[in-house]
């Protein structure tokens, strides 16, 4: 099956969205189909690079840093991102369209489909919902939706990793939405230490704004502070003074450690290194970093919100309290980092419950669903003729 992936940031550019992306690229690869992705490009990366089995294009989108996207770079990736699209799709002549993000990718990949008849798949992460991220989106809403309305309505499927997303997408755009968990690739992870370290050592990546909720972190870190522990917190965003103003404050210079965005090779091994993830946000699809740091084998410390609920099973493979309640979230972060043996219970634990999200697993979801597409749109036939290839159900999923 040839599969033309949208995405307006891929990784190394973007967040967990992106990351969700490329495992889903890497897994269908691995199964044997054939895959090109069409995004972003920024500065000091290739215009085309082969990576796992697919291949990577990148057009110009006024992109400047990886770490963040305007509203005005998002509307660049549309418009100068829209012929090498739908070059892709008039020469190359994918079978199926997949579409990361409604915005802005899914305008690209409506008017792509409507001009070649290639259907497309929409795949969406909390962002592209009404409601979502209210703090961040909301506002964007009331001008954008009756726009996002046809980019829905007219996907041939829709996917979203959460049941709390998918209750959203259906309240707000009246469609049929499944729920594709994200993804983690063990053979991507490296492993960190079974044991409690001393000290303690706590990661957070992600963007630096307001839903992730770090000045909140760091007034539970200073409630800590007498506890033998280091954090080291990664990523970037607009946020990024008023976090090392806090750290200053609060005086957990000696303690946290800002490292900036680092590249995902530079997140992984930061992670084998430590103990506990600590996502303390207000709302999130489902994040990425916790999968990854579930396979990595640590404990999460975490928001009681949808997205992380998936993740963590309370007292087991980590802990969770309201995004609100830092006598609640001290209390569970001191009984976790108090005992090596519930730590290291806990640590283990998360190694297990990353079983359940297995690449190879959700990359079969998804070839169900594309074949599932195809065949409705073959009126009922298994597979249907692009040029000189047949697109059919394949009998072995994993491929060559």
């Amino acid at each position: 099956m040839r599969i033309l992936v949208l995405n307006y940031e891929f990784p190394p550019v973007g967040g967990g969205g992106g990351r969700a992306a490329e495992d889903i690229c890497r897994g269908l690869a691995r199964m044997g189909h054939d895959v090109r992705v069409q995004t972003s490009l920024v500065r000091g990366l290739p215009r085309v690079e082969s990576r796992d089995g697919y291949v990577i294009h990148r057009s110009w989108a006024m992109r400047r840093r990886a770490d963040r996207c305007s509203v005005l770079e998002m509307f660049a990736y549309a418009v100068t991102n829209f012929l090498p699209s739908l070059r892709h799709a008039v020469t190359w002549k994918p079978d199926l369209i997949h579409v990361h993000f409604a915005v802005p990718s899914g305008a690209v990949g409506l008017i792509v489909s409507l001009l070649t008849g290639v259907p497309y798949v929409l795949s969406t992460q909390l962002g592209d919902v009404p409601g979502g991220v209210p703090e961040q989106t909301d506002h964007l809403f009331k001008y954008l939706k009756p726009f996002t309305v046809p980019i829905w309505r007219r996907a041939a499927a829709v996917t979203v990793p959460a049941e709390h997303i998918r209750e959203l997408a259906v309240q707000a755009y009246h469609v049929s939405v499944e729920t594709v968990p994200n993804s983690v690739d063990p053979e991507q992870v490296r492993q960190s230490s079974g044991q409690a370290g001393h000290p303690r050592r706590l990661i957070f990546a992600g963007r630096f704004n307001p839903q992730k909720n770090l000045i909140f972190l760091l007034d539970l870190l200073k409630r800590i502070a007498d506890l033998d522990w280091r954090m080291d917190m990664l990523g970037d965003g607009p946020m990024m003074n008023e976090v090392r103003t806090a750290i200053t404050r609060l005086g957990l210079n000696g303690k946290v450690t800002l490292r900036g965005w680092v590249t995902p090779e530079e997140v992984e091994n930061l992670m084998a290194e430590s103990d506990v993830l600590v996502l303390p946000s207000l709302s999130e699809g489902m994040p990425v970093v916790g999968l990854r740091a579930l396979a990595a084998g640590l404990a999460i410390a975490g928001s009681a919100i949808g997205g992380i609920t998936d993740l963590v099973q309370d007292g087991v493979n980590g802990v969770l309290f309201p995004p609100d309640d830092l006598n609640a979230a001290e209390k569970a972060l001191r009984e976790m980092l108090s005992s090596d043996d519930l730590l290291a219970s806990m640590k283990r634990a998360g190694r297990s419950a990353a079983e359940r999200f297995d690449l190879d697993q959700v990359a079969q979801t998804y070839e169900r669903i594309f074949v599932d597409v195809l065949t409705r749109e073959t009126g009922g036939r298994p597979g249907r003729r692009q040029g000189n290839s047949e697109v059919a159900p394949r009998s072995d999923t994993r491929g060559t």
